[in-house]
């Protein structure tokens, strides 16, 4: 592609509330070795690209002015030297980078091939946009434990949410039984998921009281909740968070009862894009895409992920 090319892409120069995101004409990089330029039809909006607008992350090496975005779903439009796993006109998807800043929300972003996956069949570009981070982050959280067994009884944190209702699905594909704490109102999404066992959060209760104990909790709190799961765990069980919540004192808890445990931090992975692609060809993975928004309105998607009351994905549509 011709370097002078240029497209729309969400920039900003310092940190600060959605506001600070403005629409730009930015060169569009042609791909180099290993890399594809892909045409961005749409882009998951993720709790770590709003955290990473307001103050800076010790994990994501962010440089000023930044286009933000790693989720992306898109054609192939150019491919670098060396790429004969794609073709050009190829509807891929995949999380690219992470966590070093991809610029995914755009109309057109340059990735390495091995970070995407072919579309699935079953996915619509929204809902292609939407999966990637949430998904590799679900089955890189449950292998960094062992992985799951039929069987086994499986609590979900915030199960209505992104991570959560994919983590859902993969764990009753695993044929276990599933426990999701959502609010009340959100209790039929998480039956129409496949949920055994809905907790309302909002109680005020603890998640784990007056129920036989769990066998696997994949938590997306912070320090407080991680200590109150593997306190409640069953012996020989399992802990894995997805916010940094096993510290030091958890994990000598943890270890003093026998429970395995684990922070995650998710990473590209093109075989586990295929994975994914195969639960939903499979039919046993949807992706809820709550809202999208276009390229303009991309503070207001921000600001509805910062809600925390979605249910499931928020999503850009770039073009």
């Amino acid at each position: 592609m011709d370097d002078s090319v240029v497209g729309a892409a969400v920039r900003y120069e310092g940190f600060g509330p959605p506001d600070v995101l403005k629409v730009v004409s930015v060169p569009v990089r042609s791909p180099g070795p290993g890399e594809v330029l892909v045409r961005v039809r749409a882009a998951g909006v993720n709790p770590v690209d709003v955290a990473v607008l307001e103050v800076p992350l010790p994990f994501v090496p962010l440089k000023f002015p930044a286009i933000p975005g790693w989720d992306v779903a898109g054609e192939v439009v150019a491919l670098g030297e060396g790429v004969e796993s794609l073709a050009e006109d190829d509807g891929v998807f995949g999380l690219a980078g992470f966590p070093v800043p991809a610029g995914t929300f755009a109309e057109y972003a340059t990735v390495n091939a091995a970070d995407l996956a072919r579309r699935p069949d079953g996915l619509d570009w929204a809902e292609a946009g939407a999966l990637p981070l949430v998904g590799l982050t679900v089955l890189q959280a449950f292998a960094a434990i062992g992985g799951l067994r039929s069987g086994q009884r499986v609590l979900v944190e915030a199960a209505a949410g992104g991570v959560g209702h994919v983590a859902v699905q993969v764990a009753k594909s695993s044929g276990c039984y599933v426990l999701g704490t959502a609010s009340a109102p959100k209790h039929d999404f998480l039956r129409s998921l496949g949920v055994d066992e809905p907790i309302d959060y909002s109680t005020g209760r603890n998640v784990y009281a007056d129920r036989p104990p769990v066998d696997v909790v994949l938590t997306s709190s912070g320090p407080e909740a991680a200590a109150e799961a593997v306190a409640s765990v069953a012996p020989g069980g399992a802990v894995v968070s997805i916010k940094g919540g096993i510290t030091e004192e958890v994990a000598a808890v943890a270890d003093g009862r026998g429970v395995r445990h684990a922070n995650m931090l998710v990473h590209p992975d093109g075989a586990g894009l295929a994975e994914l692609a195969g639960l939903v060809a499979a039919g046993r993975l949807r992706v809820h895409v709550s809202e999208s928004f276009a390229l303009a309105d991309v503070a207001a998607a921000y600001r509805a992920v910062a809600s925390g009351h979605t249910t499931g994905k928020v999503v850009l549509l770039p073009s």
